[in-house]
């Protein structure tokens, strides 16, 4: 089964997106990184689609996860594990 497309809207000295970073890496899943604070269209874009101005924004496909908190609880409820196909 393949691996779902995991995208994450970052940004430079963002503790919460290094750690969701460290997460997926943790799981060996590859993901995009978007930096937001470096391109006002892609900040544009990601308030757009999610609603939220607070960074990371984590999608794994179409799925909104949320920030980091959400998929910290994801992965204590071992729901990250059935998203990601592992």
């Amino acid at each position: 089964m393949s691996q779902p497309k995991v995208i994450i809207y970052s940004g430079r000295f963002c503790g919460y997106c290094t750690a969701a970073e460290r997460l997926f890496q943790s799981k060996n899943t590859e993901y995009e990184l978007i930096k937001v604070d470096e391109d006002q269209d892609k900040f544009d874009h990601m308030m757009k689609i999610t609603g939220r101005r607070t960074i990371p924004q984590i999608f794994i496909d179409e799925y909104h996860v949320g920030g980091f908190d959400d998929l910290s609880a994801l992965n204590q409820s071992g729901k990250l594990d059935e998203l990601l196909n592992i």
